[in-house]
């Protein structure tokens, strides 16, 4: 630059207000307060349900055939690498589950993360499924299918389970199947 032209940018320079680091650190931390505060209400309410769909009612197991800690494996509410899933009885309590002590629960086996199979990945000590062989996500089934750990961000999907005479029956997903842009049955031709 000329000596000229640094003293032509000087009087628009000094025109300009300067921001000090105080004032973008005050600026930067109120904006920030007003949008957690204003959003609150919004993004994090406590409560918020999974999207339930209903689907036909498919008879996967008797209680009697079902063992503690061994997975059953079925497809649901379609047949399909997709739509694989497995039933597991655990220790205790589970949201969503049935039976005694609410102990029943099933889920969809596939990753929410980018869809790696969870087949295989059952680990009763800690009552999770994972973790998963793409990016090593792990998710709690005591918990609705939570995120324990790795990549992913959504809950495993569960099957709605009801027992009838002794028969357990899968009625419906909650959450959304990896690589499903919503949950319906595929018409068939």
């Amino acid at each position: 630059m000329t000596e000229k032209s640094i003293k032509k940018i000087e009087p628009a320079m000094k025109a300009l207000p300067c921001l000090s680091r105080r004032s973008f650190l005050l600026a930067g931390t109120s904006a920030t307060v007003v949008l957690a505060v204003g959003c609150a209400g919004i993004s994090f309410r406590e409560g918020t349900a999974l999207k339930v769909v209903e689907y036909p009612r498919k008879r996967i197991a008797s209680l009697k055939g079902i063992q503690a800690h061994e997975p059953i494996h079925f497809s649901y509410p379609e047949e399909g690498a997709a739509y694989d899933s497995f039933l597991v009885q655990l220790d205790g309590a589970a949201a969503g589950g049935v039976g005694v002590d609410d102990s029943i629960v099933a889920f969809n086996g596939t990753c929410t993360h980018m869809g790696g199979p969870l087949s295989g990945q059952y680990r009763s000590e800690h009552a999770v499924v994972g973790p998963c062989p793409l990016h090593l996500t792990t998710f709690d089934l005591r918990k609705h299918g939570m995120v324990v750990s790795g990549h992913g961000t959504e809950t495993l999907p569960q099957v709605k389970l009801e027992i009838e005479n002794g028969e357990i029956y899968a009625t419906a997903v909650m959450g959304l199947i990896y690589g499903l842009d919503r949950n319906t049955v595929l018409e068939r031709d």
